[in-house]
């Protein structure tokens, strides 16, 4: 084994026995509600492995310069030292009065990676530079200036529908000169939703119309049906600009079509597959239906959703299906 590799070793162990022995400045593990500010308290520093050769070199240089009393080699190794006890001091300083503002990340299906957006505030004017997030075997780098904020993201592999936990992460510093890293726990109280993987392959789209059936339909291309307050999801080009302006709220014209179709997406319908299977067409089935443009009605055992449309609608349905039993919790 090389000299580095068994420095590294020794120095994974240090960190292994500072957790143990020391939780109250390393190890939280329950679940801590934002915003977390990073304290002195917090903070625990410990040399790199090339921080280790490092010092042992100095100790060498002093104890040579003093044995064969060479003033300029041990002027050079206080200097040296000087330099190795700035580096601690600032990388302690990096993390101190960081704060962690907001945990957020948009739903993303079962197999997709789940992007975890890190929001981060300097309490006092400094630059950190070089600070690092870990998750686990995710792990990514970002700066802070002055008392700006900045953003860490990182990508994190989801398998099953359901709740995501981001857990315990890791927000350290070896900069400058890499001679120590500074780290900090945090355990934000945050869970993201992994929406229920697409089914690949399967039947087309099951649909039930009523013939003479006026079904309310964002088209500009169709008879105005009406006005009614903006919901998440509409596009834009409905917007009745001129009569919001008077009313002071968002209105969007509504349409409608007399050949207009509902879809109705009925878990018992599928009692030749599985549950997980089921869920997987279903979803595939809501997708399918919003980009037609037609409005779908989804029953799952305890619970009714629509008939509806929109963005809205088809986040209400995949969350239902995201947490039906079975799911990560």
């Amino acid at each position: 084994m090389s000299i580095a590799r068994r420095w590294q070793a020794l120095s994974e162990r240090l960190v292994q026995w500072a957790e143990q022995r020391l939780p109250a400045l390393t190890r939280w593990r329950r679940e801590e509600s934002l915003p977390i500010t990073i304290d002195r308290h917090r903070i625990y520093v410990l040399p790199t492995a090339f921080g280790l050769a490092c010092m042992t070199l100095m100790a060498v240089l002093v104890m040579g310069a003093l044995n064969y009393d060479n003033n300029p080699a041990l002027l050079l190794g206080f200097v040296l030292t000087s330099a190795g006890h700035s580096a601690l001091l600032l990388g302690f300083l990096a993390l101190r009065d960081v704060r962690l503002l907001a945990v957020d990340a948009v739903p993303v299906h079962a197999g997709e990676p789940l992007l975890l957006r890190f929001q981060f505030e300097a309490g006092s004017a400094r630059r950190r530079l070089g600070l690092r997030v870990d998750r686990g075997e995710q792990v990514c780098f970002f700066s802070m200036l002055d008392q700006g904020r900045s953003e860490a993201l990182l990508r994190v592999p989801t398998q099953r529908r359901g709740w995501i936990r981001v857990g315990r992460i890791k927000l350290s510093v070896r900069r400058p000169l890499g001679l120590f890293v500074a780290w900090s726990w945090l355990h934000p109280s945050y869970r993201a939703l992994v929406y229920p993987a697409i089914e690949a392959h399967g039947p087309p789209l099951p649909h039930s119309s009523q013939a003479g059936t006026a079904q309310p339909r964002r088209s500009p291309q169709e008879e105005i049906r009406g006005l009614r307050d903006y919901r998440v999801g509409d596009p834009m080009r409905t917007v009745a600009w001129k009569r919001s302006a008077q009313t002071g709220r968002l209105l969007v014209r509504e349409f409608e079509s007399p050949t207009g179709r509902d879809t109705l997406l009925d878990w018992q319908t599928l009692s030749g597959l599985d549950d997980e299977a089921r869920i997987r067409r279903l979803t595939r089935w809501l997708i399918e239906a919003e980009r037609l443009g037609l409005r779908s009605e989804l029953r799952v055992p305890g619970a009714t959703i629509g008939p509806d449309s929109g963005n809205l609608h088809l986040h209400r349905c995949l969350s239902r299906l995201a947490l039906m039993p079975g799911a990560e919790q």
